[in-house]
């Protein structure tokens, strides 16, 4: 029997988090395998920060829109307009975006093969063998086998990677997110602005988070996301294109997925397995941002195999969400106490959005996410948006 290939990482999904991963490992020099699934496309807004288009050096011809505004509705279709002062907002197709990040990390070395991970096994000498089927060209799919020094689990919110290495860490929180794909309308009549992001809180679309329209050139993502079960996605965003005048717009795509809403509490099994991205459950809570967080924790674990490889010590793998949540936890922290709260009823989300045309909040609020860090420059608006906060808490501010 033919002795599998060995690599010093073998990454499973070719995500942001993965591809990301397995782009900075191969630039180090170290052997790479990147997998993924074919045909695989997350559901998602497709926003980039600024932050992240500097960090990870995306080029402009990714960029499908530069959205320049942002527009809140309410339950009561109440509009509150945010200008993106000084700067913009980055949206991307994640179909061709997910594609360039596997396409660079193969121009930097890393090996990519199509497949869909089945288990890790274990050697006479307990390294890993990362087992996975593919599809021969008789359309069988044999299982195939490689040996890696580490495993980087890259591979949703389901993770299987997650489910075998750690199986006794609790799963995260999820919001079920579904969109259509549509072309972008040139009727007048239809309430679209190909710069501007549309975000409604109305619990008859979205009982528990939020729906959106968001452009993407020569197309829009028009969805919404839930945590109930029993409540029908397609239907909402049915709705949601009729409200907004997009029935007739054609549809290209329709995705659905699972969101994690909670970092997981391990990301590592303490010897040669660690989760990144949505496995690792690192998509922030209230926004449903995913990318950005995905593809620092993908460099984050890279640089934890990269450590493991040099040392021998498994005990660098736990780097990898130390690091995160000291740059972001506290960031999730906050949003999450944020969706607890206003998220809950339809009077609620009327006093948030009611919140969100405060000049000091949108300042704060788009700093923090253009830049990836809370800001402090600014105390005294702080102090203004902590008493303003409890006088709709406490219903001094009428919604």
């Amino acid at each position: 029997m033919t002795e599998p290939a060995i690599y010093d990482a073998v990454i499973v999904g070719g995500g942001p988090a993965g591809a990301t991963a397995a782009c900075d490992l191969a630039r180090r020099g170290r052997k790479v395998l990147l997998l993924d699934r074919a045909g695989r496309i997350k559901p998602c807004g497709g926003a980039i920060p600024p932050r992240l288009i500097r960090d990870f050096a995306i080029p402009d011809e990714l960029l499908v829109a530069r959205v320049t505004s942002a527009r809140m509705v309410s339950p009561s279709d109440k509009r509150v307009d945010i200008p993106i002062e000084g700067g913009f907002v980055g949206m991307v197709d994640r179909e061709a975006f997910d594609e360039w990040l596997r396409q660079r990390a193969a121009r930097e070395g890393a090996e990519r093969r199509t497949g869909t991970f089945e288990r890790i096994s274990r050697s006479g000498d307990g390294a890993a063998i990362v087992e996975y089927a593919s599809c021969g060209p008789d359309g069988s799919k044999p299982t195939n086998r490689v040996r890696a020094k580490v495993v980087i689990g890259a591979d949703g919110a389901n993770s299987a990677v997650a489910r075998q290495a750690l199986p006794n860490v609790r799963g995260a929180k999820f919001v079920f997110a579904y969109h259509e794909i549509i072309r972008s309308p040139n009727d007048a009549q239809a309430d679209f602005d190909p710069k501007r992001c549309d975000v409604i809180y109305r619990g008859a679309i979205s009982p528990d988070f939020y729906s959106w329209v968001f452009p993407h050139g020569e197309t829009a993502s028009v969805g919404a996301g839930s945590a109930h079960k029993g409540f029908s996605l397609k239907g909402a965003v049915s709705r949601l294109r009729e409200e907004s005048g997009l029935a007739g717009a054609e549809t290209i795509r329709r995705e659905g997925a699972p969101i994690p809403l909670r970092p997981l509490r391990k990301w590592d099994n303490g010897r040669d397995v660690v989760l990144a991205g949505d496995a690792a459950g690192v998509v922030a809570p209230a926004s449903g941002e995913g990318i950005y967080y995905a593809m620092i924790g993908g460099r984050f674990a890279a640089d934890a195999v990269e450590m493991l490889l040099q040392t021998g010590d498994a005990r660098a793998l736990a780097s990898a969400r130390k690091r995160f949540m000291k740059a972001h936890g506290r960031v999730f922290w906050i949003l999450g106490i944020l969706q607890h709260f206003w998220y809950r009823n339809d009077k609620r989300r009327e006093s948030f959005v009611k919140i969100c045309a405060d000049r000091d909040v949108q300042r704060l609020t788009f700093d923090a996410y253009m830049n990836k860090e809370l800001v402090r420059a600014r105390p005294m608006a702080h102090v203004r948006i902590f008493f303003k906060d409890l006088g709709h808490l406490f219903g001094f501010v009428r919604a």
